[in-house]
């Protein structure tokens, strides 16, 4: 079979060096829309060495995003990855992340799921560096043909939509080039460039990366409810329930709660088609 998974989970993890300096941060804020209007001083922010601050959600693209391509790399694990969809993220910042760094990032496999039509790995990745933990990410792949295999099914909790209107609604647009700039920060999947390859896999025309609209989701939330202070962000975590294209535009909804902010997100041009579900960003 494919997938072992006792064999996936018993494997012992694996390590490598990364590394990033404040280009890095820059070219994955641009990514993600920052910029407009250039000279905005909530904007500069993200774009501007000396005063930059640096995204949590920088974590999935640091090191090019390695957790995700060691845990599809681990013993046990031999998929086809045309069968291989982003189910959800989540990440844990144990400290705001500097600017420049250097770390080692640990990944394994903590969890395989037997959702029947397909299994689920849960890809945990930890990045500490010279001062103590930095983040812990992990990444659920589904991957379609793989289930049925007779293990745990694993938490299928949805997270329900607050019943009063949201305390903050927010849209996003889409640039046409974004998925083009965004790619440049290590995902270089052609489905989210190449028309042809986008058709071959169902889709009319590329998409964008859904951890851009993670990223983008995260700074919406930043900017709107917690000041601009991306060191009150503990926890983000959230579950891809659809594709998004560029030039559309996402809306943002967001209900405010003690130390936490429940979000929604939508593709306003396709009747609000949903996103990001079951998303929640914890803080201070």
């Amino acid at each position: 079979m494919p997938i072992d998974a006792a064999k996936a989970v018993a494997a012992e993890p694996r390590s490598a060096e990364i590394a990033w300096d404040h280009k890095d941060i820059q070219l994955y804020h641009l990514g993600l829309g920052a910029g407009l209007p250039a000279t905005d001083p909530d904007e500069l922010r993200y774009t501007l060495e000396s005063v930059l601050h640096v995204l949590p959600s920088f974590a999935t693209v640091a090191g090019a995003g390695m957790g995700v391509v060691g845990g599809l790399g681990a013993p046990g694990v031999d998929v086809d990855l045309a069968h291989v969809l982003h189910g959800g993220q989540t990440i844990e910042v144990h400290r705001p992340i500097p600017v420049s760094g250097a770390a080692t990032t640990t990944s394994r496999v903590a969890a395989v799921y037997d959702k029947t039509k397909a299994a689920v790995l849960v890809l945990r990745t930890e990045v500490a560096d010279g001062d103590g933990p930095l983040w812990t990410a992990d990444a659920q792949i589904f991957v379609r043909g793989e289930g049925g295999f007779g293990g745990e099914r694993g938490p299928s909790e949805r997270l329900a939509v607050p019943e009063r209107a949201p305390d903050r609604t927010v849209d996003r647009p889409i640039r046409e080039e974004q998925a083009l700039l965004y790619r440049l920060s290590g995902d270089w999947n052609p489905l989210h460039a190449d028309p042809g390859f986008a058709k071959l896999a169902g889709f009319d025309r590329p998409i964008l990366h859904g951890l851009c609209t993670y990223g983008m989701t995260l700074k919406a939330v930043v900017d709107t409810v917690l000041g601009g202070d991306v060191s009150r962000v503990t926890r983000y975590a959230t579950r891809f329930a659809g594709v998004v294209f560029p030039g559309e535009t996402l809306r943002v909804r967001m209900w405010q709660e003690p130390h936490r902010v429940q979000v929604t997100v939508t593709a306003v041009e396709r009747d609000e088609a949903p996103v990001l579900a079951d998303t929640v960003v914890d803080h201070t």
